[in-house]
């Protein structure tokens, strides 16, 4: 951050006045309100795990569902839920939804070292939730990938300060409740933290494990749903899909060429992220960049080539990269980075893609835009990136903010 007083990094890390601090908790109390009285079981996507939860209380097998994703630690994890009215589910659900991604936000922010007073960390929040369609999207289907947007930040800031094992257990207790963050074991080789790397398989190996000895199919999960995956043939699901594997079909590309295409971006990707971690970073975990870099590119990666692989899933992504702006270096400060945010600002109707059905072509737009976005940078980034200078975090009313100094 520049050390002139009328840089915009120097008014974005004063503290907020109160007045913004209303407006967040308008704006978020806003969208739990309205999710609580347009769904049910909180939200499309919860009332499938709930819905699984409560046949396995009933002696049934939750595969029966093919739209049940989850591994089983997940039916353990859903079960209280499916004791509770529907009257609460409808509100707690998206509070809880809420809740996640602003912890997620929290913890990124504190992982790059911005005041969690500041009013970046407001208005940071405001535009996620305002101008980012997948935010709302994602409180509105209740979807357990909150817990991965969440995990994700957190673990990194563990990794950050050195404590690797305990990133393990959250990672680990994150693939646990859905396998979105699985792809993070490769971060936990790159940096060569074998006993990290070890917690986190044996975390969520162990929960998904003992719950499956529970249910009445234990293998349920590989004989029914991993088939379901790999084969993609449920055309509902389909039409959502942001990853090339499922949106180039539609334009006419050869199923096989498709796959090419998306197994082929994916190296490339986790090869700039092995490149951005070997040019190293300042500080023990590498430097918060470093660690951000490199978990949203592997992430990206994957979800080129996932199935199935949703709009909502970018929330995994986007605040983590976001909240790095304040820092010298950071990929967010980019045009590219914005430009593939753009197909996701709400109420903006895009020509031959009014009807829902064909949103995936938006979010895969995005999803390839920061792909190429985070792994062309990555294969630039130079090592040894320098920490953020802070301001102080005066009162927005002070005439002028003290030098900076470097922590």
């Amino acid at each position: 951050m520049s050390e002139h007083k009328s840089d915009i990094s120097g008014w974005l890390v004063r503290r907020a006045t109160w007045h913004l601090w209303v407006v967040l908790g308008a704006v978020l109390g806003a969208l739990v309100a309205r999710t609580a009285r347009v769904t049910s079981d909180g939200g499309m996507d919860n009332a499938i795990v709930g819905r699984a939860a409560r046949v396995w209380l009933d002696g049934g097998s939750p595969y029966d569902d093919d739209h049940f994703l989850y591994l089983p630690s997940a039916v353990l994890a859903a079960a209280p839920q499916a004791l509770l009215p529907r009257e609460v589910l409808c509100v707690l659900v998206p509070a809880v939804v809420t809740g996640c991604l602003v912890g997620g936000w929290v913890c990124a922010l504190r992982l790059h070292e911005v005041p969690l007073r500041s009013r970046f960390a407001v208005l940071g929040l405001i535009g996620l939730a305002v101008g980012f369609a997948p935010f709302a999207h994602l409180v509105l289907l209740g979807n357990w990938t909150a817990t991965a947007a969440l995990a994700l930040p957190a673990a990194l800031l563990l990794a950050g300060r050195g404590r690797w094992v305990a990133a393990g257990v959250v990672i680990g207790a994150a693939v646990a409740l859905k396998p979105l963050l699985a792809p993070l074991g490769l971060l936990f080789a790159f940096a060569g933290r074998w006993r990290g790397l070890a917690v986190l398989v044996a975390v969520a190996v162990g929960a998904s494990a003992g719950a499956a000895l529970l249910l009445p199919d234990p293998a349920g999960f590989f004989t029914r749903t991993l088939p379901f995956l790999l084969r993609g043939d449920d055309g509902f699901v389909r039409l959502y899909e942001a990853s090339p594997v499922a949106v180039l079909p539609r334009a006419g590309v050869p199923q096989a060429a498709a796959q090419g295409v998306a197994v082929t971006a994916a190296a490339a990707g986790v090869g700039c992220a092995y490149r951005r971690w070997r040019r190293g970073g300042a500080g023990e975990g590498g430097g918060p960049l470093r660690l951000a870099e490199v978990a949203a590119t592997l992430m990206l990666s994957a979800f080129l080539v996932s199935r199935p692989s949703y709009d909502h899933y970018l929330l995994v992504v986007v605040p983590l990269v976001l909240a790095g702006v304040p820092c010298a270096g950071a990929v967010a400060r980019g045009p590219w980075f914005w430009l593939a945010l753009v197909p996701q600002l709400p109420g903006v109707t895009w020509p031959y893609l009014e009807s829902v059905q064909r949103r995936a072509i938006k979010d895969a737009v995005t999803l390839c835009g920061l792909a190429v976005t985070l792994a062309v940078h990555c294969f630039r980034a130079v090592g040894g990136s320098p920490s953020p200078l802070h301001l102080p975090v005066p009162s927005s009313r002070a005439a002028a903010p003290s030098p900076p100094v470097r922590e």
